[in-house]
């Protein structure tokens, strides 16, 4: 379930930004919602909130070393909660790990495509999403007290 989840979310990242590089690169932005919903065509070398600009080479070994974690987390896991929890952050890592590795200046460090745009907030993309939800998730499911074999603790 984990891989299953995880390859939704990077087709669905990858095919999101080949639309934002198509129709959004050198436009100006789209109203969705007025200004509060905005699509934006950004390329962020940097990490979440653009922290870490010039780093990518960090940000693509972490992503590279969470995806490994997390399929060997895997195959210990007994909870469909976890497994969905874990298969958003793999596949959010996966796809902007995607980006990193073949958009330009090169392998390694590439930026990654954002184009959602809300007020007051960084431009961000599916995966950023992917990866925000799925940590809302474990908080939750930690503080419920669901372990990683699918009981809650006593």
């Amino acid at each position: 379930m984990v891989v299953g989840v995880a390859a939704a979310i990077v087709v669905i990242d990858q095919i999101t930004k080949a639309m934002a590089v198509e129709w959004l690169m050198g436009q100006p932005p789209v109203e969705i919602i007025g200004s509060w919903l905005r699509l934006l065509y950004a390329e962020n070398t940097g990490a979440a909130f653009g922290i870490g600009t010039g780093f990518t080479w960090i940000f693509t070994a972490i992503a590279i070393v969470v995806a490994i974690v997390i399929v060997r987390t895997s195959r210990n896991l007994g909870s469909k909660a976890w497994a969905v929890a874990l298969g958003g952050l793999l596949g959010g890592a996966v796809g902007n790990l995607i980006d990193r590795l073949v958009r330009d200046p090169g392998p390694g460090q590439g930026y990654v495509v954002d184009f959602i745009a809300l007020p007051n907030f960084p431009v961000f993309n599916v995966a950023d999403m992917a990866i925000t939800c799925s940590a809302v998730l474990m908080i939750v499911l930690t503080l419920r007290g669901v372990e990683f074999a699918g009981r809650a603790r006593a």
